[in-house]
């Protein structure tokens, strides 16, 4: 037996020893985890675990605790989004009198100074570390809101979905202050 043949006699038996690596690859149950099942459909069933294998709600007084919690971060986070608004407002209008106190002008009605228009404005440490903490914390809650929905679990998506909706109700009318004029 040569060295060619022997290449290929290996070649091909690690081919048939890969096809099967003890993996049942049916699709129709969930996937078995250490702590519960995770269904890949939506379902009302506790147990599914949500960001660690700390918090598996398996009870019903579990699920309320973490439907409560998830509507409360979803609020939150709304919450976050709005003081951005606002603090996007103020801090462009911070920029607009730093850059007119540059220049020795004052904005007016008729002229609010035409050069802003092509004006970047300038790093103000105190307000754009400000806003990357807060868009770190807003996209870090948004990315666990996406881990939840993950778990397909209703009653979790749900109360996202209702504290995103309550959230903005209370809080979106403070975010739209960079429209007004």
């Amino acid at each position: 037996m040569n060295w060619q043949s022997l290449a290929i006699y290996l070649l091909c038996s690690s081919q048939i020893c890969l096809a099967d690596n003890g993996m049942v690859m049916s699709m129709d149950d969930g996937m078995t985890l250490a702590v519960g099942n995770m269904l890949s459909y939506l379902h009302f069933t506790p147990g599914d675990t949500l960001w660690f294998l700390g918090w598996v709600p398996k009870s019903s007084g579990a699920m309320v605790g973490t439907c409560f919690a998830l509507f409360m971060l979803a609020m939150i986070e709304r919450w976050i989004a709005a003081c951005r608004g606002v603090m996007e407002f103020h801090w462009s209008q911070q920029a607009i009198i730093i850059a007119s106190d540059k220049l020795n002008t004052l904005p007016t009605r008729s002229s609010p100074i035409g050069f802003i228009k092509r004006f970047t404005p300038p790093f103000i440490p105190a307000h754009d570390i400000s806003r990357g903490v807060m868009f770190v914390a807003q996209t870090l809650l948004n990315y666990l809101f996406m881990l939840t929905i993950m778990t397909f679990q209703l009653g979790l998506i749900l109360s996202l979905v209702v504290g995103l909706g309550v959230g903005e109700t209370l809080f979106g009318r403070f975010g739209s202050v960079t429209h007004a004029h």
